[in-house]
């Protein structure tokens, strides 16, 4: 059945739901290797309050990355750490520590106008996925078909949450086939928890706010969707149990 809150977001076109970084930590732990001497790009991201590029800006040093690049769409700050509001859409690129800190300083990251308004549908925006060689991100719901389209015409590395859902259309259901694309290694089922923007209309089961004042909703059938190969993938599941007369 699919999930209503999921439904009424593509409706209103309201698909800013914010990953938490738990969730991010707990999946890009399969994955490590991967990364070393790479560019990530996550490219549908709001600098203020994205954990995906919090993630990798945090672990940048620990992972080797070689480049970190965000995106965001229009009416986003262009202060990571601020919470005021801009018109100018921008682009975020983080190099590795450079004072000797290890801490990603505003002052080490820089901070460029976009021409567009951000959408990673844009020419500028596909520019910077030609560079990448692995993209981390949560795409907007509404769009996963035609971003994942995206994805395999410039044959990326990709690791991006989705609906479980998305397996029936006839986009994903042949990439899952052919093992081009399959589940990443956590979430495997229940309800996870996504931070939403302040003017996000809570009417439906499972939103709420938190203890901070952030808003937050729940929604159901939330996967990862990947690319990169994990040993987990490899294991061999055991469909049988020895008999015992006790």
């Amino acid at each position: 059945m699919a999930n209503k809150n999921l439904n009424k977001a593509k409706e209103a076109k309201k698909d800013e739901f914010y990953t938490q970084l738990e969730d991010i930590n707990n999946e890009l732990r399969h994955y490590r290797e991967h990364f070393r001497g790479k560019t990530v790009l996550c490219n549908c991201d709001d600098p203020r309050v994205s954990n995906f590029f919090k993630y990798f800006a945090y672990n940048f040093e620990f992972l080797g990355l070689k480049k970190l690049i965000a995106t965001c769409y229009k009416n986003q700050d262009v202060n990571l750490f601020s919470e005021g509001t801009s018109e100018q859409a921008v682009y975020l690129v983080y190099e590795g520590d450079k004072n000797g800190n290890h801490i990603p300083d505003d002052e080490e990251i820089e901070v460029l106008p976009l021409k567009g308004d951000g959408d990673f549908r844009s020419e500028e925006c596909i520019e910077f996925l030609k560079e990448a060689d692995i993209v981390v991100t949560n795409p907007p719901f509404s769009l996963f078909r035609e971003y994942v389209a995206q994805l395999i015409k410039y044959d990326k590395k990709f690791l991006i949450i989705g609906n479980v859902n998305a397996i029936t259309t006839k986009d994903i259901f042949p990439l899952i086939m052919e093992g081009k694309m399959w589940f990443g290694a956590s979430i495997h089922s229940g309800d996870r928890k996504f931070w939403v923007p302040d003017d996000y209309p809570l009417n439906a089961a499972g939103c709420g706010v938190d203890d901070t004042g952030k808003k937050f909703i729940k929604v159901k059938g939330v996967r990862w969707f990947t690319n990169l190969d994990y040993k987990e993938r490899h294991e061999d599941l055991i469909l049988y149990k020895r008999y015992s007369e006790d």
